[in-house]
Protein backbone atom coordinates (compact mmCIF):
# COMPACT_ATOMS: atom_id res chain seq x y z
CA UNK A 1 0.00 0.00 0.00
CA UNK A 2 2.72 2.58 1.32
CA UNK A 3 4.43 2.21 -2.45
CA UNK A 4 7.98 1.64 -0.92
CA UNK A 5 8.65 -2.67 -1.51
CA UNK A 6 9.85 -2.99 -5.59
CA UNK A 7 9.90 -6.74 -6.60
CA UNK A 8 7.47 -10.01 -5.70
CA UNK A 9 10.43 -12.66 -4.86
CA UNK A 10 13.57 -10.68 -4.80
CA UNK A 11 12.35 -7.58 -3.66
CA UNK A 12 13.66 -4.61 -1.88
CA UNK A 13 12.47 -1.99 0.58
CA UNK A 14 13.99 1.55 0.81
CA UNK A 15 13.97 4.48 3.44
CA UNK A 16 15.20 7.52 4.92
CA UNK A 17 14.86 11.33 3.60
CA UNK A 18 17.49 13.87 1.74
CA UNK A 19 18.28 15.11 4.89
CA UNK A 20 17.68 12.63 7.12
CA UNK A 21 19.43 10.48 9.27
CA UNK A 22 20.15 7.80 6.79
CA UNK A 23 18.78 6.02 3.62
CA UNK A 24 19.03 2.42 2.90
CA UNK A 25 17.47 -0.34 2.01
CA UNK A 26 15.95 -3.92 3.15
CA UNK A 27 16.45 -6.41 0.17
CA UNK A 28 14.72 -9.87 0.65
CA UNK A 29 14.64 -12.91 -1.10
CA UNK A 30 18.51 -13.28 -1.26
CA UNK A 31 19.77 -16.64 -2.65
CA UNK A 32 22.00 -17.45 0.08
CA UNK A 33 25.72 -18.93 0.39
CA UNK A 34 26.62 -15.91 -2.37
CA UNK A 35 30.30 -14.68 -1.84
CA UNK A 36 29.53 -10.15 -1.20
CA UNK A 37 31.05 -7.84 1.75
CA UNK A 38 30.62 -4.30 1.71
CA UNK A 39 33.67 -3.52 -0.94
CA UNK A 40 31.59 -4.78 -4.41
CA UNK A 41 28.55 -2.71 -3.04
CA UNK A 42 30.42 0.55 -2.63
CA UNK A 43 31.98 0.49 -5.91
CA UNK A 44 28.21 1.00 -7.42
CA UNK A 45 27.79 3.54 -4.99
CA UNK A 46 31.10 5.22 -5.85
CA UNK A 47 29.58 5.52 -9.31
CA UNK A 48 26.30 7.36 -7.88
CA UNK A 49 27.76 9.78 -5.24
CA UNK A 50 27.30 13.48 -5.69
CA UNK A 51 30.23 15.69 -5.65
CA UNK A 52 32.30 13.76 -8.20
CA UNK A 53 32.66 17.18 -10.84
CA UNK A 54 31.56 20.35 -12.30
CA UNK A 55 28.73 19.13 -13.97
CA UNK A 56 27.10 17.16 -10.49
CA UNK A 57 26.19 18.75 -7.26
CA UNK A 58 28.55 19.99 -5.02
CA UNK A 59 27.16 18.16 -2.13
CA UNK A 60 29.37 15.62 -0.25
CA UNK A 61 27.83 12.28 0.71
CA UNK A 62 30.38 9.39 1.02
CA UNK A 63 27.98 7.27 0.73
CA UNK A 64 29.67 4.23 3.27
CA UNK A 65 28.05 1.04 2.74
CA UNK A 66 27.33 -0.31 6.42
CA UNK A 67 25.78 -4.15 5.81
CA UNK A 68 23.57 -4.44 8.89
CA UNK A 69 22.31 -8.10 8.76
CA UNK A 70 21.75 -10.48 5.97
CA UNK A 71 25.98 -11.83 5.57
CA UNK A 72 27.77 -14.08 7.76
CA UNK A 73 31.81 -14.45 7.22
CA UNK A 74 31.28 -13.08 3.31
CA UNK A 75 28.38 -15.37 2.10
CA UNK A 76 25.03 -13.81 2.02
CA UNK A 77 22.30 -16.12 4.60
CA UNK A 78 19.48 -15.91 2.57
CA UNK A 79 17.68 -13.51 5.59
CA UNK A 80 16.87 -10.20 4.75
CA UNK A 81 20.01 -8.23 4.17
CA UNK A 82 19.90 -4.81 5.28
CA UNK A 83 22.71 -1.69 4.14
CA UNK A 84 22.33 1.50 5.60
CA UNK A 85 24.47 4.72 4.37
CA UNK A 86 24.30 7.61 6.17
CA UNK A 87 23.99 11.35 5.47
CA UNK A 88 26.33 13.69 6.42
CA UNK A 89 26.29 16.90 4.29
CA UNK A 90 22.64 17.69 5.22
CA UNK A 91 21.78 21.02 4.89
CA UNK A 92 18.25 21.44 5.91
CA UNK A 93 18.71 25.57 6.78
CA UNK A 94 19.24 25.94 3.20
CA UNK A 95 15.39 25.28 2.25
CA UNK A 96 13.72 27.38 5.60
CA UNK A 97 12.74 30.32 3.38
CA UNK A 98 11.06 28.13 0.57
CA UNK A 99 9.16 25.96 3.62
CA UNK A 100 6.01 27.21 2.25
CA UNK A 101 6.67 27.99 -1.18
CA UNK A 102 5.39 25.12 -3.64
CA UNK A 103 8.92 24.51 -6.13
CA UNK A 104 7.55 24.27 -9.68
CA UNK A 105 8.73 20.89 -10.99
CA UNK A 106 9.03 19.18 -7.70
CA UNK A 107 6.94 17.14 -5.57
CA UNK A 108 5.68 20.01 -2.91
CA UNK A 109 2.39 20.31 -3.77
CA UNK A 110 1.18 16.25 -4.51
CA UNK A 111 3.15 15.67 -1.20
CA UNK A 112 1.09 17.72 0.85
CA UNK A 113 -1.99 16.62 -1.01
CA UNK A 114 -1.65 13.08 -0.40
CA UNK A 115 -0.24 13.18 3.10
CA UNK A 116 -0.94 16.92 4.28
CA UNK A 117 2.36 16.97 5.83
CA UNK A 118 5.63 17.66 3.64
CA UNK A 119 9.16 17.33 4.33
CA UNK A 120 10.19 20.69 2.95
CA UNK A 121 14.32 19.53 3.40
CA UNK A 122 15.29 18.88 -0.02
CA UNK A 123 12.25 17.27 -0.82
CA UNK A 124 12.60 14.87 1.91
CA UNK A 125 11.53 11.22 0.22
CA UNK A 126 10.95 12.64 -2.94
CA UNK A 127 14.69 13.55 -3.08
CA UNK A 128 17.00 12.03 -5.64
CA UNK A 129 18.82 10.52 -2.73
CA UNK A 130 16.43 8.01 -2.28
CA UNK A 131 17.62 6.69 -5.25
CA UNK A 132 21.03 5.66 -3.31
CA UNK A 133 19.03 2.90 -1.42
CA UNK A 134 18.01 1.62 -4.91
CA UNK A 135 21.75 1.49 -6.34
CA UNK A 136 22.75 -0.66 -3.05
CA UNK A 137 19.80 -3.11 -3.47
CA UNK A 138 20.62 -3.50 -7.22
CA UNK A 139 24.39 -4.15 -6.38
CA UNK A 140 22.95 -7.51 -4.77
CA UNK A 141 21.06 -8.15 -7.68
CA UNK A 142 23.92 -7.52 -9.99
CA UNK A 143 25.80 -10.14 -8.34
CA UNK A 144 23.59 -12.71 -8.43
CA UNK A 145 22.55 -11.54 -12.24
CA UNK A 146 26.80 -11.84 -12.83
CA UNK A 147 26.55 -15.60 -11.68
CA UNK A 148 24.10 -16.37 -14.71
CA UNK A 149 26.16 -14.74 -17.17
CA UNK A 150 23.59 -11.33 -17.19
CA UNK A 151 25.44 -7.77 -17.73
CA UNK A 152 23.59 -4.69 -17.59
CA UNK A 153 25.13 -1.40 -18.92
CA UNK A 154 23.30 1.88 -19.42
CA UNK A 155 24.71 5.18 -20.52
CA UNK A 156 23.92 8.85 -21.58
CA UNK A 157 23.06 8.86 -24.85
CA UNK A 158 21.97 12.58 -25.03
CA UNK A 159 21.88 15.44 -23.66
CA UNK A 160 20.51 19.24 -24.11
CA UNK A 161 20.21 18.11 -27.53
CA UNK A 162 23.63 16.81 -27.51
CA UNK A 163 23.68 13.62 -29.02
CA UNK A 164 26.12 10.48 -29.08
CA UNK A 165 27.37 10.15 -32.84
CA UNK A 166 29.20 6.50 -31.79
CA UNK A 167 29.59 4.04 -29.28
CA UNK A 168 32.42 2.79 -27.18
CA UNK A 169 31.32 1.25 -24.33
CA UNK A 170 34.98 1.88 -23.12
CA UNK A 171 34.74 5.66 -22.41
CA UNK A 172 31.48 5.37 -20.52
CA UNK A 173 33.00 5.74 -16.98
CA UNK A 174 35.83 7.68 -18.44
CA UNK A 175 34.15 11.07 -18.60
CA UNK A 176 32.38 13.39 -16.42
CA UNK A 177 28.60 12.82 -17.92
CA UNK A 178 29.04 8.78 -18.59
CA UNK A 179 28.34 9.45 -22.51
CA UNK A 180 29.44 6.81 -25.13
CA UNK A 181 31.04 9.15 -27.29
CA UNK A 182 34.18 11.19 -26.26
CA UNK A 183 33.34 13.62 -28.73
CA UNK A 184 29.65 14.21 -27.55
CA UNK A 185 30.89 14.01 -24.12
CA UNK A 186 33.22 17.39 -24.12
CA UNK A 187 30.23 19.21 -25.70
CA UNK A 188 27.71 17.49 -23.09
CA UNK A 189 30.17 19.08 -20.16
CA UNK A 190 30.36 22.56 -21.86
CA UNK A 191 26.60 22.81 -22.17
CA UNK A 192 25.93 21.75 -18.35
CA UNK A 193 28.67 23.91 -17.29
CA UNK A 194 27.20 27.03 -19.30
CA UNK A 195 23.86 26.49 -17.78
CA UNK A 196 25.14 25.91 -14.24
CA UNK A 197 26.42 29.29 -14.52
CA UNK A 198 23.04 31.03 -15.28
CA UNK A 199 21.36 28.78 -12.59
CA UNK A 200 19.25 26.81 -15.34
CA UNK A 201 19.34 23.03 -16.23
CA UNK A 202 19.12 20.64 -18.89
CA UNK A 203 17.88 16.75 -19.70
CA UNK A 204 18.66 13.98 -21.98
CA UNK A 205 18.21 10.65 -22.74
CA UNK A 206 19.67 7.13 -21.23
CA UNK A 207 20.07 4.05 -22.84
CA UNK A 208 20.49 0.47 -21.44
CA UNK A 209 21.78 -2.71 -22.96
CA UNK A 210 21.63 -5.69 -21.08
CA UNK A 211 23.03 -9.01 -22.64
CA UNK A 212 23.02 -12.61 -21.47
CA UNK A 213 19.31 -12.90 -20.41
CA UNK A 214 18.22 -16.20 -21.49
CA UNK A 215 15.06 -16.21 -23.15
CA UNK A 216 11.61 -16.73 -21.67
CA UNK A 217 11.55 -14.44 -18.77
CA UNK A 218 8.72 -12.38 -18.33
CA UNK A 219 5.33 -12.79 -17.18
CA UNK A 220 1.89 -12.61 -19.25
CA UNK A 221 -0.19 -10.75 -19.10
CA UNK A 222 -0.10 -8.21 -16.59
CA UNK A 223 3.71 -8.79 -16.04
CA UNK A 224 5.31 -8.28 -19.19
CA UNK A 225 8.97 -8.17 -18.74
CA UNK A 226 9.02 -4.85 -20.46
CA UNK A 227 6.38 -3.62 -18.00
CA UNK A 228 8.01 -4.64 -15.29
CA UNK A 229 11.38 -2.78 -16.91
CA UNK A 230 8.60 0.49 -17.74
CA UNK A 231 7.71 0.19 -14.00
CA UNK A 232 10.92 0.69 -12.59
CA UNK A 233 12.76 3.27 -14.76
CA UNK A 234 9.20 4.95 -14.11
CA UNK A 235 9.52 4.62 -10.64
CA UNK A 236 12.69 6.86 -10.70
CA UNK A 237 11.69 10.68 -10.27
CA UNK A 238 12.98 12.18 -13.06
CA UNK A 239 12.31 9.98 -15.74
CA UNK A 240 9.34 10.91 -18.02
CA UNK A 241 8.87 7.94 -21.09
CA UNK A 242 10.72 5.09 -21.83
CA UNK A 243 10.86 2.91 -25.20
CA UNK A 244 11.94 -0.64 -26.26
CA UNK A 245 13.97 -1.49 -29.75
CA UNK A 246 12.71 0.85 -32.47
CA UNK A 247 10.61 2.31 -29.81
CA UNK A 248 8.53 5.41 -30.75
CA UNK A 249 10.24 5.09 -34.45
CA UNK A 250 8.40 1.88 -35.02
CA UNK A 251 5.36 4.27 -35.59
CA UNK A 252 6.71 4.93 -38.73
CA UNK A 253 7.80 1.70 -39.89
CA UNK A 254 5.78 -0.93 -41.88
CA UNK A 255 5.32 -4.00 -40.03
CA UNK A 256 7.67 -6.01 -43.14
CA UNK A 257 10.16 -3.73 -41.31
CA UNK A 258 9.68 -3.53 -37.81
CA UNK A 259 8.67 -7.39 -37.36
CA UNK A 260 12.28 -9.43 -36.78
CA UNK A 261 12.33 -12.19 -38.78
CA UNK A 262 14.35 -15.40 -38.10
CA UNK A 263 16.57 -17.84 -39.83
CA UNK A 264 17.74 -20.96 -38.56
CA UNK A 265 20.39 -18.88 -37.16
CA UNK A 266 18.14 -16.70 -34.96
CA UNK A 267 16.82 -13.34 -34.98
CA UNK A 268 18.35 -11.67 -38.29
CA UNK A 269 16.93 -7.97 -36.10
CA UNK A 270 16.15 -6.78 -32.84
CA UNK A 271 13.97 -3.65 -33.52
CA UNK A 272 11.80 -5.19 -30.59
CA UNK A 273 14.29 -5.00 -27.77
CA UNK A 274 14.89 -8.22 -26.53
CA UNK A 275 11.23 -8.81 -25.94
CA UNK A 276 8.28 -9.95 -27.70
CA UNK A 277 4.82 -10.83 -26.04
CA UNK A 278 6.31 -9.04 -22.53
CA UNK A 279 8.86 -12.31 -22.88
CA UNK A 280 12.30 -12.11 -23.49
CA UNK A 281 13.64 -13.62 -26.75
CA UNK A 282 17.28 -13.95 -25.48
CA UNK A 283 18.39 -11.29 -27.86
CA UNK A 284 20.30 -8.10 -26.21
CA UNK A 285 17.85 -5.86 -24.26
CA UNK A 286 17.78 -2.43 -24.89
CA UNK A 287 15.56 0.48 -24.25
CA UNK A 288 16.25 4.44 -23.73
CA UNK A 289 14.68 6.87 -21.02
CA UNK A 290 13.82 9.93 -21.26
CA UNK A 291 15.30 12.07 -18.31
CA UNK A 292 13.80 15.56 -17.43
CA UNK A 293 15.68 18.83 -16.72
CA UNK A 294 15.94 19.28 -12.96
CA UNK A 295 13.93 20.99 -11.11
CA UNK A 296 15.86 23.08 -8.52
CA UNK A 297 16.85 25.69 -10.61
CA UNK A 298 17.75 29.16 -9.17
CA UNK A 299 16.30 30.81 -12.38
CA UNK A 300 13.08 33.03 -10.83
CA UNK A 301 9.99 31.27 -11.31
CA UNK A 302 6.52 31.90 -10.67
CA UNK A 303 4.61 29.74 -7.95
CA UNK A 304 2.32 29.98 -4.83
CA UNK A 305 2.08 29.33 -1.56
CA UNK A 306 0.41 26.91 0.89
CA UNK A 307 -2.17 30.06 1.69
CA UNK A 308 -2.92 30.02 -2.47
CA UNK A 309 -0.33 33.82 -2.35
CA UNK A 310 1.20 33.97 -5.35
CA UNK A 311 5.20 34.82 -5.69
CA UNK A 312 8.33 34.46 -6.93
CA UNK A 313 10.45 31.56 -5.70
CA UNK A 314 14.08 31.00 -6.23
CA UNK A 315 15.72 27.11 -4.95
CA UNK A 316 19.30 28.09 -4.16
CA UNK A 317 20.91 25.15 -2.76
CA UNK A 318 23.61 22.15 -4.40
CA UNK A 319 21.97 21.04 -6.73
CA UNK A 320 22.59 18.45 -10.03
CA UNK A 321 22.54 20.87 -13.38
CA UNK A 322 21.71 17.33 -15.36
CA UNK A 323 20.53 14.44 -13.69
CA UNK A 324 21.62 11.97 -16.63
CA UNK A 325 25.44 11.52 -15.19
CA UNK A 326 24.33 9.91 -11.79
CA UNK A 327 21.02 8.53 -12.89
CA UNK A 328 23.26 5.76 -15.19
CA UNK A 329 23.85 3.31 -12.12
CA UNK A 330 20.29 3.84 -10.89
CA UNK A 331 19.06 2.86 -14.30
CA UNK A 332 21.59 -0.38 -13.61
CA UNK A 333 20.25 -1.02 -10.43
CA UNK A 334 16.37 -0.80 -11.45
CA UNK A 335 17.49 -2.95 -14.17
CA UNK A 336 19.21 -5.80 -12.49
CA UNK A 337 16.27 -5.64 -9.63
CA UNK A 338 13.59 -6.20 -12.38
CA UNK A 339 15.77 -9.11 -13.84
CA UNK A 340 16.60 -11.28 -11.12
CA UNK A 341 13.26 -11.15 -9.71
CA UNK A 342 12.13 -12.50 -12.75
CA UNK A 343 14.13 -15.05 -12.79
CA UNK A 344 13.21 -16.23 -9.12
CA UNK A 345 9.70 -16.08 -10.54
CA UNK A 346 10.36 -18.11 -13.43
CA UNK A 347 12.47 -20.93 -11.28
CA UNK A 348 8.91 -20.57 -8.82
CA UNK A 349 7.01 -21.52 -11.50
CA UNK A 350 8.73 -24.41 -13.27
CA UNK A 351 9.11 -25.75 -9.55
Amino acid sequence: MAGNTFGEVFKITTFGESHGVSVGVIVDGVTPGVEINEAYIQKQMDRRKPGQSSVTTPRKEYDVVHIQSGVFEGKTTGTPLFVVLQNHDMRPEAYSEIQDAFRPGHADFTYLEKYGIRDHRGSGRASGRETAARVAGGAIARKLLERRGVQVVAYTQEIGGIRCESFDEGVIEQNAVRACDPIAADKMIKKIEGLAEIGDSCGGIVECRISGVIPGLGEPVFDKLDAELAKAMLSIGAVKGIEFGAGFEAATMLGSEHNDARNSDGFLTNHSGGIIGGISTGQEIVFRISVKPTSSISVPQQTTNIKGEEQEIRTEGRHDPCICPRIVPVVEAMACLVLEDQYKRQAAMLG
